[in-house]
């Protein structure tokens, strides 16, 4: 499979790793975006994880589903209050299929990198078409891969350097555009080892990429302020609506 599952080891201790992730500052102009483009609903959510954004999009009133490859992120989203509106689909975004006609569908955090050939990630797009109505959205953040930040003759760099947190970024595959994310992390006195590969994409990519699932560009923003997008830009926020 070329989708990454995330295990018990790191459900168990990803909201506190990325707590900063979760606060109000980072999460209300994600969700601010979301739900202007979703209208009424129902909306749906490619790899769900532990409900960062799909609880509090549903606590605006708007129908959310979900579908998450990892049965213990899944577990752990389906225990927090205001999950009961969220239903979540065990199952790999490139193929799932839940129930119902959709005005978006959405997928944040970098996670269409956890998908790492490139056969599969356009099986994404094809998926997120199937779940829309025509005129529907499909939304992708992602990180603009860093490759000007690896200092010259070195394979990789230094993503994180704190006391309870350390991580390395290396670009193991030009060709396949695979790269290895590793990260080493103090929770609770334990010490967490986690890896894993991903497939970074360019904006070009995922333009065509969309192109061939029946879509157009419609927004790229540097951010979820809808900052313009610019060659300096570390991230972007693609909008692309349904056209066939």
């Amino acid at each position: 499979m070329a989708s990454i599952t995330w295990d018990q080891e790191i459900a168990d201790v990803y909201d506190a790793v990325y707590a900063a992730t979760f606060e109000p500052s980072v999460i209300d102009p994600m969700v601010d975006v979301l739900a202007s483009l979703a209208g009424d609903g129902p909306v749906l959510e490619f790899a769900a994880g532990t409900g960062r954004v799909a609880l509090p999009l549903s606590a605006r009133g708007i129908p959310v589903r979900g579908i998450e490859l990892s049965p213990h992120m899944a577990a752990r989203l389906r225990a927090k209050p205001g999950a009961d509106a969220v239903p979540v689909t065990v199952g790999d975004m490139t193929t799932t299929r839940v129930p119902g006609e959709f005005t978006l569908v959405y997928l944040v955090a970098n996670t269409i990198m956890n998908v790492t050939t490139q056969d599969d990630q356009i099986a994404v797009f094809a998926n997120a078409a199937a779940h829309l109505r025509p005129g529907g959205r499909f939304v992708v953040s992602v990180i603009v891969p860093a490759l000007r930040s690896v200092p010259p003759g070195e394979p990789g760099r230094i993503l994180r350097f704190d006391p309870d947190h350390v991580g390395i970024e290396t670009f193991d595959d030009l060709v396949g555009q695979v790269a290895w994310s590793r990260h080493w992390m103090e929770v609770d006195g334990r010490l967490i080892r986690h890896a894993q590969p991903y497939r970074y994409v360019w904006p070009s990519e995922l333009d065509l990429m969309a192109r061939i699932a029946g879509f157009r560009l419609e927004h790229r923003w540097g951010s979820w302020d809808k900052a313009p997008f610019t060659s300096d830009s570390k991230s972007e926020v693609a909008v692309f609506e349904k056209v066939s």
